[in-house]
């Protein structure tokens, strides 16, 4: 006898539309097993997005459709030719609401083929270990699709949203997010969308604790050339420009090691002191050979990218570089390649509350115990992401990329991520979105809002 058999019309017509649900349910959920999961990450893998030319159309085609398949609004935005930004949107019962971002970007850095195990855009997924072997696997394409992933899972559940969510795709962090973050945080899009929260990438964690960055140092990029007559290979005088230069480079060499120093003591992290790497040398009279050996350059030069934190004292690097690393009395000068403010645009450090003060930290906390996971101490993020753009304009952000129990790769060769930290992820991004996008902001709140 069939289930929906009997004489009642809208009986039938019921239990028809039910088993139909259930079918499409059961369907839906058969679909969704790990194997399929991690396919979509492997083709978002697969597309080569690698700086200085990186395939930004066809990443762009792929989040779409993975958007039309969830139902979420999407627009296009291309603020300079050639680098499209791409905005999601899941609306919320309550547009009037502050609501929440969840950014990442879609250039990954270059690749030294011949020294990977795996082609670095095959995303091989290891039998033995479960590591799925990409660039751009730990930075930060692993976040994006959590976060759609994520989104799936809520859509499925029936989960509504009281606040709207966006979902930002963007272009050129690697080299600096001017023409990514910094367009559209300056646009009148990013206006419209009335930001409470930023969530953006963070690093891996060696450890069973997930880590989580409030702010981050701010790139510095220093030149510092000396001049001098030329003179005789053979000569010895005072003030040539290689002499003035090494001088600069000794005393550079010191400050450098006396804030290593701190970090191998554990009296600091590593991102909360001050970096600085000499990154070129130049100097030099060039030959058909080579160097022309027996002349002594009028002019030398070295490079340096310094990375600044939020807590640093600004002026007194500043009154350093000046008086003792480039210093007019032995014929030095200085400029910066690149100069970002420690500081966002009211003047205080760029930094985001990590205390009771901030309800979006308390609510990022109760989301990660409500997933069964562990957070460490709140660390200031050692390099820069594009989540400074947002502190700068006073918005909280939180740098997160859920990978426990994972080395740090990003940028190196053989980066990694396995698919169990992964699928992991996505259940941690789920009580987030779920926890944010809940939140109901009561009046009492109000001084904590303008405190933010």
């Amino acid at each position: 006898m069939s289930f929906c058999s009997g004489k009642n019309g809208h009986y039938h017509d019921l239990c028809v539309f039910f088993i139909t649900l259930i079918l499409i349910v059961t369907a839906t959920t058969a679909a969704e097993d790990p194997s399929t999961i991690l396919s979509r990450f492997q083709q978002y893998l697969q597309i080569n997005t690698a700086q200085p030319h990186p395939n930004y159309y066809e990443a762009a085609e792929f989040i779409i459709s993975q958007a039309k398949l969830l139902s979420l609004e999407s627009q296009t935005l291309e603020f300079v030719k050639g680098k499209p930004l791409i905005l999601l949107k899941w609306p919320g019962n309550d547009p009037t609401l502050p609501s929440i971002l969840l950014n990442s970007h879609t250039d990954v850095v270059p690749s030294e083929h011949h020294k990977w195990t795996h082609p670095p855009f095959s995303a091989h997924l290891d039998s033995t270990t479960g590591n799925i072997f990409a660039r751009g696997s730990q930075d930060m394409k692993c976040v994006g699709l959590q976060y759609l992933e994520a989104i799936r899972k809520l859509k499925a559940s029936g989960f509504r949203p009281l606040r709207t969510l966006y979902l930002s795709f963007l272009p050129d962090e690697e080299i600096g997010g001017n023409d990514g973050a910094g367009k559209f945080v300056d646009s009148d899009v990013f206006a419209k969308m009335n930001v409470g929260i930023v969530l953006d990438e963070g690093l891996a964690s060696p450890t069973d604790n997930y880590r989580a960055f409030y702010g981050e140092r701010s790139p510095w990029w220093l030149v510092v050339k000396a001049v001098g007559a030329p003179g005789h290979g053979a000569k010895l005088y005072d003030n040539t420009a290689m002499e003035n230069l090494l001088k600069s480079i000794e005393i550079i060499r010191r400050f450098r090691a006396a804030q290593f120093d701190l970090v191998k003591a554990g009296q600091k992290a590593e991102g909360e002191v001050i970096s600085v790497n000499m990154v070129f040398l130049k100097a030099g009279t060039p030959s058909p050979s080579g160097f022309v050996m027996n002349l002594q350059p009028s002019e030398a030069q070295a490079g340096f990218d310094i990375r600044v934190p939020p807590t640093a004292d600004q002026a007194s690097l500043e009154r350093r570089i000046a008086d003792e690393w480039a210093p007019a009395s032995r014929n030095m000068s200085f400029e910066f390649k690149q100069k970002v403010s420690v500081n966002d645009k009211f003047g205080r450090p760029a930094v985001t509350a990590v205390d009771s003060s901030n309800i979006w930290w308390a609510l990022f906390e109760e989301a990660i115990i409500k997933a069964n996971a562990r957070i460490g101490k709140p660390e200031i993020f050692p390099a820069s992401t594009d989540a400074r753009y947002f502190r700068e304009r006073g918005l909280p952000a939180i740098g997160f990329s859920p990978m426990a129990n994972t080395p740090i790769l990003l940028h190196d060769h053989n980066e990694f991520l396995n698919k169990d930290e992964y699928l992991k992820g996505i259940d941690v991004y789920e009580s987030i979105i779920k926890t944010y996008a809940s939140y109901i902001q009561y009046q009492r709140d109000e001084a904590s809002r303008e405190e933010l």
